[in-house]
């Protein structure tokens, strides 16, 4: 056994004595929140399609048109091969959306986040991000060189703490947060973290990837990023901001410039999506009534978002009831460190218009008697 395979082997057995190794399983989606796994069909409470769109007919016919009118695949970087028509439409259409002059589309919001920040801050900057923020936000931080500190989970005051201890000494400072949070499902305080930016000329990356189309009331930020993977049904991120920013962006966001552009039936798909969310509000109205219908019939508080955790703490106790409700005919997936701090491995229920309201109901019932709120 050579040295790696030694390493590797030492690892897995660690990540497997504290619960913490992942696996895939081989898992067929399938229309109306359903997922298949062999021969046992489950409902999905796991996915992020939080509208039901991936699988709408309208989605999938953009998709199948652009496919044939522009091939599988970009061929390259859009700033060698050029730029797809289904991707400007798409920007186009983001941009007005989010209100912004411009957009930039990305090959996922992973890739974004690891673009942007490190395209406007350096050494001799200041980067804030709320401590739960996002891997992928973090990466971008690293990757910038800047000073990077953490204030406490949508904490006012400590964030305003460390801008009066800390704004002076830098050139520029971004604040890095998420409109939801894709682990609670909570909001940040926007309002109160835009207003204490303006004071100290700091700039506001928010993370909207858990927002888009299902609750984005509120302020914006000068810089909002997202993705389109989620309540768009589709693939791929983006950027909507000041044409300045985009157009320096398209130029200094290296997981942008050298990487190969997003397929064009991911945009056409994404494009349409955005179409049914504008023309259908009742899509997100019904989410956000099956999230909270949970959430009530629970005891927990009032759901913010789709998104809605169950604080299990430990993580072996949280696949075991992953895997007794799997049985019972609920994918609902256990989350374990380090995506989650430790002691707060949890079931995390994402909800879907596709769901039943019977469906819920139903979860909710299990739920309460294997945790004990019955």
């Amino acid at each position: 056994m050579s040295s790696l395979d030694t390493f590797a082997h030492a690892k897995l057995a660690g990540l497997d004595e504290a619960a913490l190794r992942r696996r895939l399983v081989p898992t067929t989606r399938e229309a109306a929140a359903g997922a298949a796994r062999g021969e046992r069909r489950l409902v999905s409470f796991s996915c992020n399609d939080y509208l039901g769109l991936s699988h709408h007919p309208r989605v999938i016919a953009a998709a199948q048109e652009a496919v044939a009118a522009y091939g599988a695949g970009a061929g390259g970087s859009r700033l060698v091969t050029g730029n797809h028509p289904p991707l400007a439409a798409l920007e186009a259409r983001l941009a007005a959306h989010k209100g912004t002059e411009a957009a930039l589309v990305f090959g996922s919001g992973y890739l974004a986040n690891l673009g942007i920040t490190p395209a406007l801050a350096g050494r001799g900057d200041l980067v804030l991000l709320d401590e739960l923020s996002h891997a992928c936000m973090w990466a971008g931080a690293r990757l910038s060189g800047a000073r990077t500190a953490t204030f406490r989970h949508n904490d006012v005051a400590d964030l305003a703490r460390i801008l009066d201890a800390e704004r002076a000494a830098h050139r520029h400072c971004l604040i890095l947060t998420e409109r939801v949070f894709s682990m609670d499902g909570d909001r940040a305080p926007l309002g109160d973290i835009l207003g204490l930016a303006e004071r100290h000329d700091a700039w506001t990356l928010v993370d909207d990837a858990h927002g888009l189309g299902i609750v984005e009331d509120g302020p914006r930020a000068p810089l909002e990023m997202g993705t389109l993977s989620k309540s768009l049904g589709s693939y791929g991120g983006y950027l909507c901001a000041s044409r300045a920013v985009v157009d320096l962006l398209t130029s200094r966001a290296r997981s942008f410039v050298y990487t190969t552009g997003l397929p064009p039936a991911s945009a056409a798909a994404a494009l349409a999506a955005l179409d049914i969310v504008e023309a259908e509000p009742e899509r997100s109205a019904r989410t956000l009534a099956l999230a909270r219908r949970f959430t009530a019939r629970l005891g927990l508080p009032e759901a913010e978002s789709a998104v809605v955790p169950v604080l299990v703490g430990e993580a072996e106790a949280a696949l075991a009831l992953s895997r007794e409700l799997e049985r019972d005919g609920f994918l609902v997936v256990a989350i374990r460190p380090p995506t989650v701090p430790p002691g707060t491995a949890r079931l995390r229920v994402a909800f879907s218009a596709a769901h039943a309201f019977e469906t819920v109901d139903a979860l909710a019932a299990r739920v309460a008697v294997l945790t004990g709120r019955a």
